[in-house]
């Protein structure tokens, strides 16, 4: 298979496949964050992305047996969790969690606020100056990209921070390239149409250029 030489995660996968702990063990290690940070923009509960990327190598472990090298290992991981992370959004589409606000709130989560800050006021082409941390700006464009369908988050958050390709994030969400352009050019237009009004309005600075 071609990615069997070039790619060091398939190889470490076609060892899990042969019962290697050690082998399971770094792939947590270098896939467990990644995981966390893309579900904990799919919902508002830091432990609920814990759950949930848990639940991800649970179904790779059990899968091991199953695969076969056919694609890099990154796609194949960010499908499984695509699938994990739909299952669980109509899991809980009858019920909302609490909001963030009432929430007990994690050590990480400025950081993760944060993250989202930078995804909306990156895809939306506004280039406002940086948001801080906990501020009223940053709750502004945390919304804007909650607000967005959990597609058009996961798109996004794939072509942003896992630098996939449309081909790439079209076989992890079972969509195709040209549907998957469309994901992320609706998310941009949507996420510029809500913010505007607060850089228009001066609430959010725009940066000044050199």
């Amino acid at each position: 298979m071609r990615y069997q030489q070039s790619d060091p995660d398939v190889r470490l996968m076609l060892r899990v496949r042969d019962d290697d702990a050690g082998a399971f063990e770094e792939l947590v290690r270098r896939y467990e964050a990644r995981l966390v940070r893309l579900m904990h923009t799919l919902g508002p509960s830091h432990e609920l992305a814990e759950d949930l990327t848990q639940e991800v190598f649970l179904r790779v472990y059990r899968a091991r047996k199953r695969y076969e090298p056919g694609a890099k290992f990154s796609t194949w991981l960010f499908t499984i969790a695509g699938n994990v992370a739909r299952n669980s959004a109509r899991t809980m589409s009858r019920r909302r969690e609490v909001s963030e606000v009432d929430a007990p709130r994690s050590q990480d989560a400025p950081s993760n606020a944060q993250l989202l800050a930078s995804t909306a006021l990156d895809a939306s082409g506004l280039m406002p100056t940086r948001v801080s941390e906990g501020s009223e700006r940053a709750q502004i464009v945390r919304q804007a990209v909650e607000s967005l369908s959990e597609r058009q988050r996961m798109a996004l958050m794939l072509s942003r921070f896992e630098s996939m390709s449309y081909a790439e994030i079209a076989e992890t969400m079972d969509l195709t390239p040209k549907a998957v352009k469309s994901l992320l050019s609706r998310a941009r237009v949507n996420l510029k149409e809500m913010l505007q009004p607060y850089i228009d309005s001066g609430l959010i600075p725009k940066e000044v250029g050199p």
